[in-house]
């Protein structure tokens, strides 16, 4: 991996960027080796209302079927460098084998936006998709969460949110390697920064 991201020109800005700027270029140069996208029946973006103005979704239909379960998904990318953009090519999979509905968020990302922004853009979101599921075309009746990373934090973040604040209902949370722990000093933690997050 080293070698393909040296012949990339990027090796040291992956393993040691400098400022937030390399670090984002960094992450998006790792979709070079993240292999073919698969085509999907239909995908869209959309721009929702979010606490912070307008907040970018992109929706995966794998199928045409109505009332498609849900799986609202928070990209990682240690809440600072990913985007819907380099979470598509996974997503792309994960809505081909599963079958589900994967509508992805572009929350807004630190420094230029910090916590709270993440994790209210998420619920916000999460709350937007249930009450307009049928208009996507999902079923509001079974909607998940997920996401990888700081996306997996976000998730079971927005769970507890949905609880406290007395909704939506959700019925599943899909947590990759979730950054659930403040202290990242677990085995799952430094095993995870040999891929991504």
């Amino acid at each position: 991996m080293l070698d393909k991201l040296s012949t990339a020109g990027v090796v040291s800005s992956v393993v040691t960027p400098k400022d937030v700027v390399q670090a984002r270029a960094a992450y998006s140069a790792l979709q070079a080796f993240e292999g073919i996208a698969e085509p999907v029946w239909k995908i869209e973006d959309r721009q929702i209302p979010g606490p912070g103005g307008k907040l970018p979704i992109r929706i995966y239909k794998p199928h045409e079927a109505p009332a498609l379960p849900l799986l609202v998904y928070f990209h990682g990318g240690i809440f600072t460098t990913g985007t819907l953009e380099t979470h598509d090519i996974p997503l792309r999979a994960l809505a081909n084998a599963s079958g589900c509905m994967i509508v992805s968020v572009g929350y807004r990302l630190a420094p230029e936006s910090p916590f709270p922004a993440a994790p209210e853009d998420a619920y916000a979101a999460t709350k937007w998709i249930s009450e307009h599921a049928s208009e996507i075309g999902g079923d509001g009746t079974r909607i998940a969460v997920g996401g990888d990373g700081a996306g997996g934090n976000l998730a079971a973040v927005v769970a507890l949110m949905a609880r406290d604040r007395k909704g939506p209902g959700l019925r599943f949370q899909l947590l990759i390697y979730p950054i659930t722990s403040a202290a990242m000093q677990t085995i799952s933690w430094w095993t995870s920064r040999m891929g991504r997050s």
